[in-house]
């Protein structure tokens, strides 16, 4: 989607022009994620096409599994001074963290696949599903 070439949004724009929610914005507002806009003279919030990038950035961020807090980090960094290498490692460390939960999803679909595969169905009320989950 092409960008606005207005130099100022509304937060109605902004949502629409990012793909993140008006309530989503206010709450990175809230936890500080999105700095506060300045705001016009009757007190409209007004955004720049640099807040339409950072919430570009976190909906990007968020969209491959980086907490807040962890997006939160990332943004200080692109704020200050950071080196390529330290965000390398913050992304390697992130797709370890992945893998990990692919393989307990993984453990997790085997188990639930023996069960069903243990479980002879009909419409008893006797379930080795229910049973297995039943156990200490």
């Amino acid at each position: 989607m092409a960008v606005s070439q207005k130099r100022e949004f509304t937060r109605g724009t902004l949502a629409k022009e990012s793909g993140v929610n008006l309530e989503t914005i206010r709450f990175y507002e809230k936890i500080g994620l999105m700095p506060d806009p300045p705001r016009t003279a009757s007190g409209y919030r007004c955004y720049s096409p640099d807040h339409l990038k950072r919430l570009k950035f976190i909906r990007r961020s968020r969209e491959l599994g980086f907490t807040n807090q962890e997006v939160a980090g990332l943004l200080e960094m692109v704020d200050g001074t950071y080196a390529c290498d330290d965000v390398k490692d913050i992304a390697l460390a992130h797709v370890a963290l992945i893998k990990n939960k692919v393989a307990d999803l993984v453990k997790l679909q085997s188990a639930l696949e023996t069960m069903a595969a243990e479980c002879s169905g009909g419409d008893t009320p006797d379930c080795v599903i229910v049973d297995r989950l039943l156990e200490d």
